[in-house]
């Protein structure tokens, strides 16, 4: 029988699996821009859960099924690790507060982790950890239908999800080129035998990098169950908070389905007490309707987007060239009052980007980018140390948005990111701000502000790899534009002005170049005259000392 102890036991064993397999995992990626990868966003993940676990003694299987999913939550790192998260807070919810692991809670456990993190991907693809965990649900519950026990349930389900990876490549062509398994399906099976090793034979699996650092938690190169993208499509931002009637039983993910037959950019998050409603719509009577069957309504708006005037500024500080500053790179953050109705956290890398994102207006820095994903507790901190009612959060970073969207529910603010996947759009987000507006007002206008820019990239290549029709060579200088390899070269100087020649338009106005930590103020400036004298006579050009790592150069045109 499977008690507390148990459960918790295979959990720090499930932890210490993952970590030993985290550099197989990360090699699994088949995008070669360096980056921490799949394998350590998960590893550290559920590190910062097998901490808290190994305080608890004692206690029932649904109190440390609960503690782990709060420690999930707070600790996850990157997409992968905030799917991982989710398909664990399934246990907490599948488990309850039962003393013992049963056959009908583990089964549960699968079956509503698989549901809440389909629910947390706009878009889901298959071929990636969502099918694995959904098949090892199915797994679960035939085992169940057939009378097995806890274990045999938890062993078939690892049957299904082993079954489910090795046929990624069929789901996802981009695998089958690459002739490798999806990376997070991957981990998730390494996960769940960490777990069986002490279901089955009670042995806690050891940590074999123990005390080997982690130098890098960052991003999955390729992580397609993360991707998503906005479009505003209704007229009304229609937002409430539901007082729930003790007496009404309906599950809140109903009115969250409902409201996906009517409208988009739907939030539903719910606790004993409350409902907290978001989503645009053409008919916010017909939301309000639906709300109001699982209780009273308080703190009822509704906005006309429609009439939002669009407005866009440049800063004047922007049009220099900004030399690199002492920032801290790790910062303690403070909890305080709120004093002003609105703030910002941003998410950066590089002593010249963090205080370039200061200058426009960011109280709080989260150190952080392409190889140092934060945690969700890392941007839940930063946002209760940001005196504001209001906190925009830009992630600047498409494999942030989600960790930085979990901390929504648990934050004390009210909490709105803007889905910045990069560096200039948070940038110009930042430019977009109008604190005349309201906050939704605000975050339309910042969010529509980031599709007027194209952002290029300049990096290596970590690996030999052959992605998006180009055979790669580790070492290789890759050109990204819209974060798609463009071309490969050797050359730096010849790279950036190849890849502004494709991004400049017509009608191009502006244009930014940001130079990183490896680049010379030598380089820089041999770069700037180029590009001064080549596109100069067109638009207006800042150039700016990021420091950031990894990107010998990131680009932006307006």
């Amino acid at each position: 029988m499977i008690n507390g102890d148990i459960l918790r036991d295979a959990w720090i064993s499930a932890a210490n699996n993952i970590s030993n397999y985290r550099k197989a995992v990360d090699d699994l990626n088949i995008f070669p821009v360096p980056d921490g990868d799949t394998g350590t966003n998960m590893s550290m993940t559920l590190s910062n859960a097998a901490r808290e676990l190994e305080k608890l003694s004692g206690e029932t299987a649904g109190k440390v099924a609960s503690v782990n999913s709060s420690a999930l939550l707070r600790g996850a790192r990157g997409n992968s690790g905030v799917i991982t998260s989710l398909l664990f807070r399934g246990f907490a919810k599948g488990i309850g507060s039962d003393e013992f692991v049963t056959p009908e809670n583990i089964t549960n456990a699968f079956v509503y982790g698989v549901e809440a993190a389909y629910k947390a991907v706009m878009k889901p693809t298959e071929g990636t950890i969502l099918t694995v965990a959904r098949v090892a649900s199915e797994y679960a519950k035939k085992a169940l239908a057939d009378g097995k026990d806890e274990l045999a349930i938890f062993e078939y389900a690892i049957e299904g999800a082993k079954k489910a990876l090795d046929e990624t490549p069929e789901l996802l062509p981009v695998l089958k080129k690459a002739g490798v398994v999806d990376a997070g399906g991957r981990g998730f099976v390494i996960i769940l035998e960490g777990m069986l090793s002490v279901f089955k034979d009670g042995i806690i699996i050891k940590n074999e990098s123990a005390g080997a650092a982690i130098e890098e938690d960052g991003d999955e190169g390729f992580n397609a169950a993360g991707e998503f993208e906005t479009e505003i499509t209704f007229t009304y931002c229609t937002e409430f908070i539901v007082n729930r009637n003790p007496e009404v039983t309906k599950e809140p993910n109903e009115l969250r389905m409902f409201l996906e037959t009517i409208g988009d950019c739907v939030v539903v998050v719910d606790d004993e007490e409350i409902i907290k409603v978001h989503v645009h719509t053409d008919h916010p009577g017909n939301a309000i309707e639906n709300g109001l069957t699982f209780g009273s309504l308080v703190n009822l708006k509704i906005e006309n987007m429609r009439d939002q005037h669009e407005k866009a500024k440049h800063d004047a500080q922007n049009t220099k060239k900004k030399p690199a500053k002492s920032a801290d790179r790790t910062e303690t953050f403070t909890p305080v009052e709120p004093t002003k109705p609105f703030g910002f956290v941003s998410v950066c890398a590089g002593d010249g980007l963090a205080e370039l994102f200061r200058d426009l207006g960011v109280d709080t820095i989260v150190s952080g980018g392409q190889t140092m994903n934060p945690s969700t507790d890392d941007i839940l901190k930063a946002i209760e140390a940001t005196p504001a009612e209001t906190v925009f959060v830009l992630p600047n970073n498409k494999n942030i948005i989600m960790a930085a969207e979990q901390a929504i529910p648990i934050s004390t603010r009210k909490v709105i990111v803007i889905h910045t996947r990069t560096i200039p759009q948070g940038i110009t987000a930042m430019l977009s701000f109008d604190p005349d507006s309201d906050d939704n007002a605000n975050a339309i206008e910042m969010q529509k502000a980031t599709e007027r820019i194209a952002t290029g990239q300049i990096t290596f290549a970590a690996r030999d790899a052959d992605f998006d029709g180009f055979k790669i060579k580790q070492g290789e200088l890759m050109a990204l534009l819209g974060g798609k390899v463009t071309f490969t070269d050797t050359d730096l100087e010849k790279s950036v002005l190849k890849l502004l020649k494709k991004m400049i338009k017509p009608d191009s106005e502006f244009v930014t170049v940001i130079y990183g930590e490896d680049v010379t103020e030598e380089q820089a400036s041999a770069i700037e005259e180029q590009i001064q004298a080549k596109f100069g006579d067109k638009t207006e050009i800042t150039f700016i000392n990021g420091g950031q790592p990894i990107y010998y150069y990131i680009l932006s045109v307006e």
